[in-house]
Protein backbone atom coordinates (compact mmCIF):
# COMPACT_ATOMS: atom_id res chain seq x y z
CA UNK A 1 0.00 0.00 0.00
CA UNK A 2 1.08 3.71 -0.77
CA UNK A 3 2.02 5.60 2.42
CA UNK A 4 -0.12 8.18 3.10
CA UNK A 5 -0.01 11.81 2.25
CA UNK A 6 -1.78 15.13 3.19
CA UNK A 7 -4.11 16.07 0.65
CA UNK A 8 -5.15 19.44 1.71
CA UNK A 9 -2.68 21.70 3.96
CA UNK A 10 -5.11 25.11 4.13
CA UNK A 11 -8.26 22.73 5.07
CA UNK A 12 -6.31 21.19 7.89
CA UNK A 13 -5.26 24.69 8.95
CA UNK A 14 -8.62 26.23 9.26
CA UNK A 15 -10.06 23.24 10.40
CA UNK A 16 -7.64 23.02 13.55
CA UNK A 17 -8.11 26.56 14.18
CA UNK A 18 -12.01 26.59 14.26
CA UNK A 19 -11.65 23.34 16.12
CA UNK A 20 -9.74 25.37 18.84
CA UNK A 21 -11.69 28.42 18.84
CA UNK A 22 -14.94 26.24 19.99
CA UNK A 23 -13.44 24.73 23.00
CA UNK A 24 -13.48 26.65 26.20
CA UNK A 25 -10.78 26.01 29.24
CA UNK A 26 -13.04 24.73 31.42
CA UNK A 27 -14.34 21.78 28.63
CA UNK A 28 -10.96 20.23 29.66
CA UNK A 29 -9.98 21.22 33.05
CA UNK A 30 -7.79 23.93 32.69
CA UNK A 31 -7.94 27.26 34.81
CA UNK A 32 -9.25 30.60 33.01
CA UNK A 33 -6.92 32.37 34.50
CA UNK A 34 -6.40 35.94 31.52
CA UNK A 35 -8.89 37.16 29.68
CA UNK A 36 -8.49 36.23 26.04
CA UNK A 37 -8.18 37.77 23.01
CA UNK A 38 -9.73 35.05 20.65
CA UNK A 39 -12.56 32.08 22.18
CA UNK A 40 -11.30 29.10 22.89
CA UNK A 41 -8.25 27.28 23.20
CA UNK A 42 -4.77 28.66 23.22
CA UNK A 43 -2.18 26.31 20.91
CA UNK A 44 -0.02 25.98 23.94
CA UNK A 45 -3.07 24.31 25.81
CA UNK A 46 -3.71 22.36 22.79
CA UNK A 47 -0.29 20.75 23.25
CA UNK A 48 -0.05 20.54 26.34
CA UNK A 49 -3.39 18.42 26.45
CA UNK A 50 -2.15 16.18 23.14
CA UNK A 51 1.26 15.76 24.92
CA UNK A 52 2.96 17.24 21.98
CA UNK A 53 5.33 20.22 21.96
CA UNK A 54 3.82 23.69 21.35
CA UNK A 55 6.28 24.02 18.33
CA UNK A 56 5.03 20.77 16.56
CA UNK A 57 1.67 21.75 16.93
CA UNK A 58 2.12 25.06 15.51
CA UNK A 59 3.84 23.31 12.90
CA UNK A 60 0.71 20.88 12.20
CA UNK A 61 -1.97 24.21 12.54
CA UNK A 62 0.42 25.27 9.71
CA UNK A 63 0.65 22.62 7.54
CA UNK A 64 4.30 22.17 8.46
CA UNK A 65 4.61 18.71 9.29
CA UNK A 66 4.44 16.31 6.88
CA UNK A 67 2.46 13.77 7.45
CA UNK A 68 1.21 13.49 10.84
CA UNK A 69 1.33 9.87 12.78
CA UNK A 70 -2.16 8.75 12.90
CA UNK A 71 -2.09 8.59 16.66
CA UNK A 72 -0.55 11.73 17.26
CA UNK A 73 -3.41 12.99 15.41
CA UNK A 74 -5.55 11.42 17.86
CA UNK A 75 -4.24 12.66 20.57
CA UNK A 76 -4.80 16.32 19.11
CA UNK A 77 -8.30 15.04 18.24
CA UNK A 78 -9.12 13.94 22.26
CA UNK A 79 -7.64 17.21 23.02
CA UNK A 80 -9.76 19.12 20.87
CA UNK A 81 -12.91 16.87 22.17
CA UNK A 82 -13.76 15.53 18.39
CA UNK A 83 -16.86 13.48 17.55
CA UNK A 84 -16.28 10.60 15.68
CA UNK A 85 -17.12 12.07 12.33
CA UNK A 86 -14.58 15.12 12.90
CA UNK A 87 -11.69 12.54 13.73
CA UNK A 88 -12.50 10.69 10.21
CA UNK A 89 -12.45 13.98 8.81
CA UNK A 90 -9.11 15.53 10.41
CA UNK A 91 -7.45 12.16 8.97
CA UNK A 92 -9.07 12.49 5.95
CA UNK A 93 -7.49 15.90 5.28
CA UNK A 94 -4.14 15.19 7.09
CA UNK A 95 -3.26 12.31 6.02
CA UNK A 96 -5.29 11.33 3.32
CA UNK A 97 -6.82 7.80 4.33
CA UNK A 98 -9.38 6.71 7.02
CA UNK A 99 -8.45 6.59 10.35
CA UNK A 100 -7.34 3.31 11.49
CA UNK A 101 -10.30 1.57 13.58
CA UNK A 102 -10.32 2.64 17.33
CA UNK A 103 -8.56 -0.15 19.43
CA UNK A 104 -10.04 -1.45 22.36
CA UNK A 105 -7.61 -1.64 25.12
CA UNK A 106 -7.69 -4.53 27.24
CA UNK A 107 -9.38 -4.66 30.95
CA UNK A 108 -6.86 -3.98 33.44
CA UNK A 109 -7.77 -6.08 36.81
CA UNK A 110 -9.01 -4.04 39.75
CA UNK A 111 -6.26 -4.99 41.90
CA UNK A 112 -4.29 -3.84 39.55
CA UNK A 113 -5.66 -0.52 39.24
CA UNK A 114 -6.05 -0.62 43.36
CA UNK A 115 -2.42 -0.70 43.44
CA UNK A 116 -1.53 2.27 41.41
CA UNK A 117 -3.73 4.31 43.14
CA UNK A 118 -2.47 2.85 46.44
CA UNK A 119 0.65 4.60 45.26
CA UNK A 120 0.42 8.80 45.34
CA UNK A 121 3.73 9.92 45.74
CA UNK A 122 5.42 7.50 42.90
CA UNK A 123 4.55 7.50 39.05
CA UNK A 124 2.73 4.27 37.67
CA UNK A 125 1.19 2.64 34.67
CA UNK A 126 -0.16 0.11 32.83
CA UNK A 127 1.07 -0.90 29.46
CA UNK A 128 -0.20 -3.92 27.01
CA UNK A 129 2.55 -5.10 24.58
CA UNK A 130 1.78 -2.58 22.51
CA UNK A 131 3.19 0.36 24.33
CA UNK A 132 -0.57 1.70 24.93
CA UNK A 133 -1.78 2.95 28.32
CA UNK A 134 -4.31 0.89 29.90
CA UNK A 135 -4.23 2.92 33.26
CA UNK A 136 -2.29 5.07 35.33
CA UNK A 137 -2.51 7.14 38.30
CA UNK A 138 -2.17 10.79 39.01
CA UNK A 139 1.82 10.94 40.11
CA UNK A 140 1.76 9.85 36.03
CA UNK A 141 -0.18 12.61 34.67
CA UNK A 142 1.42 15.01 37.34
CA UNK A 143 5.13 13.88 35.69
CA UNK A 144 4.12 13.48 32.07
CA UNK A 145 1.27 16.10 31.57
CA UNK A 146 -2.33 16.13 31.12
CA UNK A 147 -1.88 14.62 27.87
CA UNK A 148 -0.78 11.47 29.40
CA UNK A 149 -3.79 9.59 29.08
CA UNK A 150 -5.47 6.20 28.53
CA UNK A 151 -4.95 5.32 25.11
CA UNK A 152 -2.03 6.63 23.88
CA UNK A 153 0.91 5.02 22.72
CA UNK A 154 3.61 5.53 24.52
CA UNK A 155 6.15 4.73 21.43
CA UNK A 156 4.95 7.14 19.38
CA UNK A 157 5.73 10.59 21.23
CA UNK A 158 8.88 9.30 21.79
CA UNK A 159 10.17 9.13 18.17
CA UNK A 160 7.56 11.46 16.73
CA UNK A 161 7.56 14.67 18.85
CA UNK A 162 10.98 16.42 19.09
CA UNK A 163 9.90 17.98 22.45
CA UNK A 164 10.66 14.34 23.69
CA UNK A 165 14.16 14.47 23.34
CA UNK A 166 14.16 17.76 25.38
CA UNK A 167 12.63 15.91 28.44
CA UNK A 168 14.33 12.39 27.97
CA UNK A 169 17.56 13.91 28.39
CA UNK A 170 18.86 9.69 27.52
CA UNK A 171 17.00 9.77 24.58
CA UNK A 172 18.92 7.53 22.28
CA UNK A 173 19.41 4.96 24.80
CA UNK A 174 15.57 5.15 25.83
CA UNK A 175 14.23 5.05 22.48
CA UNK A 176 16.60 1.96 21.67
CA UNK A 177 14.80 0.31 24.68
CA UNK A 178 11.53 0.56 23.04
CA UNK A 179 12.82 -0.83 19.87
CA UNK A 180 14.04 -3.56 21.04
CA UNK A 181 11.07 -4.12 23.26
CA UNK A 182 8.46 -3.60 20.54
CA UNK A 183 10.70 -6.26 18.09
CA UNK A 184 10.47 -8.70 20.96
CA UNK A 185 6.69 -8.08 21.71
CA UNK A 186 6.15 -8.52 17.86
CA UNK A 187 7.84 -11.56 17.47
CA UNK A 188 5.10 -12.96 20.13
CA UNK A 189 2.21 -11.49 18.78
CA UNK A 190 2.92 -11.29 15.35
CA UNK A 191 -0.54 -11.24 13.98
CA UNK A 192 -1.69 -8.66 16.25
CA UNK A 193 -2.91 -5.49 13.57
CA UNK A 194 -2.38 -3.14 16.08
CA UNK A 195 0.93 -3.58 17.05
CA UNK A 196 1.77 -4.26 13.38
CA UNK A 197 0.62 -0.71 12.59
CA UNK A 198 2.56 0.91 15.60
CA UNK A 199 5.23 -0.37 13.88
CA UNK A 200 4.91 0.21 10.71
CA UNK A 201 3.81 3.85 11.37
CA UNK A 202 6.92 4.45 13.35
CA UNK A 203 9.07 2.83 10.82
CA UNK A 204 7.70 5.42 8.10
CA UNK A 205 8.04 8.56 10.50
CA UNK A 206 11.24 7.99 12.00
CA UNK A 207 14.44 7.22 10.57
CA UNK A 208 16.23 6.80 13.98
CA UNK A 209 13.16 4.04 14.22
CA UNK A 210 13.39 2.51 10.70
CA UNK A 211 17.62 2.05 10.97
CA UNK A 212 17.39 0.51 14.66
CA UNK A 213 14.50 -1.87 13.46
CA UNK A 214 16.73 -2.93 10.80
CA UNK A 215 19.65 -3.65 12.91
CA UNK A 216 17.58 -6.30 14.46
CA UNK A 217 18.40 -4.98 18.17
CA UNK A 218 16.04 -7.13 20.36
CA UNK A 219 15.91 -6.65 24.16
CA UNK A 220 13.45 -6.86 27.16
CA UNK A 221 13.18 -3.30 28.84
CA UNK A 222 12.95 -4.08 33.00
CA UNK A 223 14.89 -1.25 34.88
CA UNK A 224 17.34 1.50 34.67
CA UNK A 225 17.95 4.60 35.50
CA UNK A 226 17.41 8.01 33.34
CA UNK A 227 17.38 11.83 33.24
CA UNK A 228 14.38 14.18 32.55
CA UNK A 229 13.88 17.71 31.91
CA UNK A 230 10.75 18.83 33.40
CA UNK A 231 9.44 22.39 31.89
CA UNK A 232 8.56 23.06 35.85
CA UNK A 233 10.28 20.91 37.66
CA UNK A 234 13.83 20.92 36.59
CA UNK A 235 16.22 18.26 35.77
CA UNK A 236 15.51 14.98 37.48
CA UNK A 237 17.60 11.63 37.85
CA UNK A 238 14.57 8.52 38.24
CA UNK A 239 14.60 4.92 38.47
CA UNK A 240 12.51 2.87 36.56
CA UNK A 241 11.57 -0.64 37.01
CA UNK A 242 9.25 -2.38 34.58
CA UNK A 243 7.32 -5.29 35.88
CA UNK A 244 5.46 -8.28 34.22
CA UNK A 245 1.74 -9.09 34.99
CA UNK A 246 1.89 -12.92 35.49
CA UNK A 247 -1.95 -13.11 34.71
CA UNK A 248 -1.49 -14.09 30.96
CA UNK A 249 -2.30 -10.45 29.48
CA UNK A 250 1.26 -9.70 28.81
CA UNK A 251 0.32 -5.97 30.08
CA UNK A 252 3.35 -4.25 32.13
CA UNK A 253 3.41 -2.04 35.65
CA UNK A 254 5.90 0.57 34.59
CA UNK A 255 7.19 2.50 37.86
CA UNK A 256 8.70 5.36 38.49
CA UNK A 257 10.96 6.18 41.57
CA UNK A 258 12.95 9.37 42.79
CA UNK A 259 16.96 8.29 42.54
CA UNK A 260 18.10 11.32 44.68
CA UNK A 261 16.85 13.58 47.27
CA UNK A 262 16.39 16.29 44.62
CA UNK A 263 14.47 14.20 41.96
CA UNK A 264 12.41 12.87 45.68
CA UNK A 265 11.53 17.11 46.23
CA UNK A 266 11.06 17.81 42.34
CA UNK A 267 8.41 15.33 42.13
CA UNK A 268 6.63 15.77 44.93
CA UNK A 269 6.08 19.44 44.30
CA UNK A 270 4.95 18.35 40.90
CA UNK A 271 2.56 15.65 42.45
CA UNK A 272 1.44 18.07 45.91
CA UNK A 273 1.79 21.66 44.01
CA UNK A 274 -0.64 23.46 46.48
CA UNK A 275 1.48 22.74 49.84
CA UNK A 276 5.39 22.40 48.64
CA UNK A 277 5.59 18.86 50.38
CA UNK A 278 9.14 18.37 50.68
CA UNK A 279 11.88 15.09 51.06
CA UNK A 280 12.84 14.44 54.30
CA UNK A 281 16.82 14.92 54.23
Amino acid sequence: MPAPRATNRPELSAFLRAMRSRVRPEDVDLPETSRRRTPGLRRQEVAQLAAVSIDWYIRLEQGRVGVPGAAVLDAVGRALKLSEAERHHLHLIARGEAPPARHVAAPVSRSLRTLLHSMPTTPAWILDFRFDVLAHNAAAVALFGPGFAVGINTAEPLFLDPGARDFQLDWTRIAREHVGNLRANLARHPDDPRLRAVVGELRRQSGDFAGWWDDQTVEKRTNGTKRVLHPAAGMMTLHYDVLAVQDGSDQRLSVVTPADTEAENALRSLIFPQNGLRAVN
